[in-house]
């Protein structure tokens, strides 16, 4: 392949938007082994949140992602191959950012934790709310 293709190529891969309109690959190899990697990311992404059950899974599962895009990174960016090599190798880096973002974008819901924190707020508004309609913020502020 010539240079300024591969030039281009590594172009695509690295834009911002690269992901939009993006397929995530039906499977991937990684590390030997075969991954449904479309069938992994909905099956996550349906729940919407990542129980606690699977989160080790799905942080394992992106670390090996990370890994195995920055080997085919490497390998678009320096080993002599033909442009259609390259093209499908390109597709498939973004098809592993794709599923990146998406997993990413799920955050692990500690739903206890989270009322804790709510409450918390709200009982520190109403105590806000009480020292100044009963004048005591005033008086927090002569203090000092």
């Amino acid at each position: 392949m010539k240079e300024y293709k591969r030039k281009g190529l590594l172009e695509r891969v690295n834009r911002e938007a690269a992901t939009v309109g993006a397929s995530i690959p039906e499977t991937i190899e990684l590390d030997g082994e075969q991954i449904q990697l479309r069938s992994f990311v909905f099956e996550i992404k349906r729940r919407e949140t990542i129980p606690p059950g699977e989160r080790e899974r799905v942080e394992t599962a992106k670390r090996n992602l990370r890994r195995e895009r920055r080997r085919r990174f490497d390998r678009l960016e320096s080993e002599e191959m033909s442009y259609a090599e390259g093209e499908q190798l390109a597709e498939t880096i973004v098809g592993i950012d794709r599923a990146l973002e998406a997993l990413e974008g799920l955050e692990p819901v500690d739903l206890e934790a989270e009322e804790q924190r709510r409450e918390a707020a709200d009982r520190k508004r109403w105590m806000s709310f009480l020292r100044q309609a009963l004048g005591h913020d005033d008086d927090a502020n002569r203090r000092f």
